[in-house]
């Protein structure tokens, strides 16, 4: 062999080696509760403590299925339909273990453990961690960490427009796909952007009354603090909730919700009880005329039809799946055209769903996820 073709095979031997030993570095993040978190490689068996999020790995990885451990059966119950259509395109699914409901007090640390995972993906609000809280004395943080297995903290709820951008990136590294992460970051803050510049010249927010849940509770479940507020808020209204109930979520009687005259009248829902005829019908698999029947039955039943708003025909019905996501940008773009028509004329939010649909989900979200009461020829609502 040749001095030269020696020094070729020494130089190509040594650039693998080096690419080796850079793929095989170990990744160091710190999550939303200020943990620093590190892991010898990309995750590859993930457990979901809220299956919610399935949808999130979508965004993030071309398989969420193949890296998917365990989690909880929420997906199955509340999002019924929605799980039908990732068992159609993923069929291995329904062998993911579970690993508790959707309530901390229902999730199996024991069983976790026994999937061997090597990531858990936790939020702030299932592990009890708190704003100013220390992430350690959350009891599910600290039976991980006794055991050695990594967990990231992320959060969609507690805190959505401060934290959903880092948990975004936070997942994109644990998974080892940060251009994914970066792509839809890029989306989504200019979506935002967009909403944002718009209603930072309004010096007035309306009053807004958004039916959490509505049909499938007693009225009126409503947001108070955090999560659904925030949105309101940036989307340039003012949440009637907020002023009296002083937790993430509460009930609102007719009296005070008519005396606060709410300009827009939004109803969210699942569509998990539409088989049965109650709640909002809408999601995944639903027909525009049936989230329109749904919507109307829900403010018959819960004798909302003398609002103002429903009135004048400002009453809409939207998914509920868009909270505690960052898919809560649709969400947004929808309350935002719905409190100033006018000024949101240009944005679209079902065109953006389908761009989401297009660039991001793995699995499209199929149809009807937004919809407004039909209006009479009069004026007033059917």
């Amino acid at each position: 062999m040749t001095l030269l073709r020696r020094f070729v095979c020494l130089f190509l031997f040594c650039t693998a080696l080096a690419g080796g030993l850079a793929s095989a570095a170990p990744i160091t993040l710190t999550d939303v509760a200020g943990r620093k978190v590190v892991l010898p490689k990309p995750a590859t068996r993930v457990v979901l403590a809220q299956a919610r999020y399935l949808p999130m790995l979508g965004i993030l990885t071309p398989d969420p299925v193949a890296i998917l451990a365990g989690w909880s059966d929420e997906f199955k119950t509340s999002y019924a339909s929605d799980y039908d259509d990732y068992l159609a395109k993923y069929p291995s699914l329904a062998k993911v273990p579970v690993v508790g409901r959707h309530t901390a007090d229902t999730f199996s640390v024991e069983t976790t453990l026994a999937l061997r995972p090597d990531l858990v993906i936790l939020t702030s609000a299932f592990a009890g961690i708190r704003p100013g809280t220390d992430a350690s004395a959350s009891p599910l943080v600290r039976a991980f960490d006794a055991a050695g297995v990594p967990v990231v903290v992320v959060d969609f709820f507690m805190k959505p427009l401060e934290n959903t951008v880092p948990s975004i990136r936070i997942l994109g590294q644990a998974l080892g796909h940060e251009d994914r992460a970066e792509a839809f970051i890029s989306f989504y803050e200019s979506h935002m952007k967009r909403i944002g510049t718009q209603t930072a010249k309004v010096s007035s927010k309306p009053p807004v009354f958004v039916h959490a849940h509505a049909g499938s509770t007693d009225c009126c479940n409503s947001p108070g603090v955090g999560t659904f507020n925030d949105m309101i808020t940036f989307a340039g209204g003012h949440n009637i909730g907020a002023d009296v109930i002083k937790s993430a979520t509460g009930s609102l009687g007719f009296e005070y919700i008519n005396s606060r005259n709410p300009v827009v009248y939004v109803a969210t829902g699942t569509g998990a009880g539409r088989r049965s005829g109650t709640g909002l019908a809408i999601g995944a698999g639903v027909e525009l005329d049936a989230a329109q029947v749904g919507l109307k039955r829900v403010l018959d039943g819960a004798g909302l039809g003398a609002l103002s708003a429903v009135r004048k025909g400002n009453a809409h019905g939207i998914w509920h799946g868009f909270n505690d996501s960052p898919l809560h940008v649709v969400f947004i773009e929808s309350l935002a055209r719905w409190i100033d028509p006018v000024g949101f004329k240009d944005v679209s939010p079902q065109q953006t769903l389908d761009e989401i649909n297009q660039k991001f989900l793995t699995v499209p979200l199929r149809g009807t996820y937004m919809v407004d009461l039909p209006v009479a020829p009069g004026g007033a609502s059917r």
